[in-house]
C-alpha cells in the first residue's frame, strides 16, 4: 500500500484498541483528497479556483482522533441507515425492531456508535496514471445499535482524470435489515475564505420533497416544492429563503430527485461559488438528496479552518428516503439475504469564469 501516511497511533482514552489511524491521499493534477479509515471519512478536498489556487473546500479535523467525537458527522460515512428512524422502531417481517435512540426520541445516522465512529479495514489502495482508488471495508455485526443481521460493507473512493470523485457503496447481509449509506461531507467552495455559504448558488433537480413535522420526521406526504422556500429548480442563493423555513434554523430536508427509473444516475445538485469560480456537480442513482445547511454549528467546534459557525458549509447527502422502514409508500430500504446493495454517487469538480 504505497503512499499510506500514518497520521496517528491511538492507544489510550479513545478506545480504539491501539489500532493505527491511517490517512490516504488520492490526487491528480487538479484535485487532492485526504481520507481516513476512522469513519471512512473525507478529511480534505483541495480544489482550484479560477486563478488556479487550491484550497480545502470541506470541513475536517487536523487531528484524526477528533473523528471519534465527530458529532456533526464531518466527511464520514453514515450507516447502517442515514438520517432518522422515528422512535428508533419499525416492524420487519412481523416483528418490531428497536434501535438505539440518539437524537431526541429518534435514531439518527446509525446510532451512538454508527459507521462514522468505526475503524474501517483497508481492502485496497491503488494508484495508476488515470485514477487513484481506495476501498475500505467494515463488518457490522448483528444487533449493533439494534440492527438485525450481519452486514458486510465496502466503500470505494475513486478519483479519475475528469476531476470526478466516484463513491461506490456495496453491502451484503445474512438477514433482512434496512440499509441506506451516504457520505456527510460539508462543502464551502470559497475554501472557507467566506465564513458561510449563504451566497453560494444552488440548483437541486427535484420537483418534490418529503413533508416533515416539527420533530424532523417525514409525515409520509411527498409534496411540491413550487411556491415554497424549497424550490431550487430555479438556481438561487442558499441564503435567499433560508429564514423562511418553518420548524428549522435552515435547510434540513429530503428532496425527491426527478428520475425516469430507480437505478438511473442523474444530476442531483449543482453548487456554485461565483467569486472563486468553483463548481460542484453531484450525480447519483439514489432517490433523494438531503440538503443540510449546517444549522447547528455554533462556533464551538474547531477544525482545519478554525472554528465553524452556523451555515459555514452545506451538506448534500445522497440517500434513501428518511424513516422509510415506517412508510409503505416510500421506496424499499430493506436489504434481504442473498441481495446486493449497490449505490453510486459522483462529485464532479469544475471551474467557471462567471461574469
Amino acid at each position: 500500500m504505497s503512499g499510506v501516511n500514518y497520521q496517528n497511533e491511538i492507544n489510550s482514552e479513545y478506545d480504539l484498541d491501539a489500532e493505527k489511524l491511517l490517512l490516504f491521499t488520492l490526487e491528480n493534477d487538479d484535485i487532492k483528497l485526504e481520507i481516513t479509515n476512522l469513519g471512512c471519512s473525507i478529511r480534505a478536498i483541495y480544489a482550484p479556483c479560477k486563478n488556479g489556487v487550491k484550497k480545502n473546500i470541506v470541513t475536517g479535523f487536523s487531528d484524526l482522533s477528533d473523528y471519534k467525537f465527530n458529532k456533526d458527522y464531518f466527511g464520514c460515512i453514515l450507516g447502517r441507515f442515514s438520517n432518522r428512524i422515528a422512535l428508533g422502531k419499525f416492524v420487519l417481517n412481523g416483528k418490531q425492531v428497536s434501535l438505539s435512540v440518539n437524537d431526541g426520541q429518534n435514531h439518527l445516522h446509525g446510532g451512538f456508535e454508527g459507521f462514522n465512529k468505526k475503524i474501517w479495514d483497508v481492502d485496497s489502495y491503488t494508484k495508476a496514471d488515470d485514477q487513484h482508488c481506495l476501498i475500505l471495508r467494515y463488518l457490522s455485526e448483528a444487533h449493533e445499535e439494534g440492527y438485525p443481521g450481519n452486514l458486510q460493507v465496502s466503500v470505494k473512493y475513486l478519483l479519475n482524470k475528469k476531476n470526478q470523485l466516484v463513491i461506490e457503496y456495496r453491502a451484503e447481509t445474512d438477514s433482512s435489515t434496512p440499509v441506506s449509506l451516504s457520505n456527510h461531507s460539508y462543502f464551502n467552495l470559497s475554501g472557507f475564505e467566506n465564513s458561510d455559504v449563504l451566497d453560494h448558488y444552488l440548483y437541486i433537480n427535484a420537483e418534490k420533497y418529503l413533508e416533515k413535522n416539527s420533530k424532523n420526521l417525514p409525515t409520509g406526504k411527498i409534496v411540491s416544492v413550487s411556491n415554497t422556500p424549497l424550490d431550487f429548480l430555479n438556481v438561487k442563493k442558499i441564503g435567499d429563503d433560508i429564514d423562511n423555513i418553518s420548524f428549522d434554523y435552515g435547510y434540513d430536508h429530503d428532496f425527491v430527485l426527478n428520475k425516469n427509473s430507480s437505478n438511473e444516475i442523474v444530476l442531483a445538485a449543482t453548487l456554485k461559488d461565483i467569486v472563486s469560480g468553483r463548481v460542484l456537480n453531484i450525480y447519483t442513482d439514489q432517490p433523494v438528496v438531503h440538503l443540510y445547511s449546517a444549522n447547528y454549528l455554533d462556533g464551538s467546534i474547531k477544525g482545519i479552518h478554525g472554528y465553524y459557525k452556523k451555515h459555514a458549509a452545506v451538506a448534500l447527502e445522497t440517500q434513501l428516503f428518511s424513516d422509510s422502514p415506517n412508510h409503505k409508500n416510500f421506496p424499499n430500504s430493506i436489504l434481504e439475504k442473498g441481495e446486493k446493495y449497490l449505490s453510486t454517487t459522483i462529485y464532479e469538480f469544475c471551474v467557471e469564469n462567471f461574469k
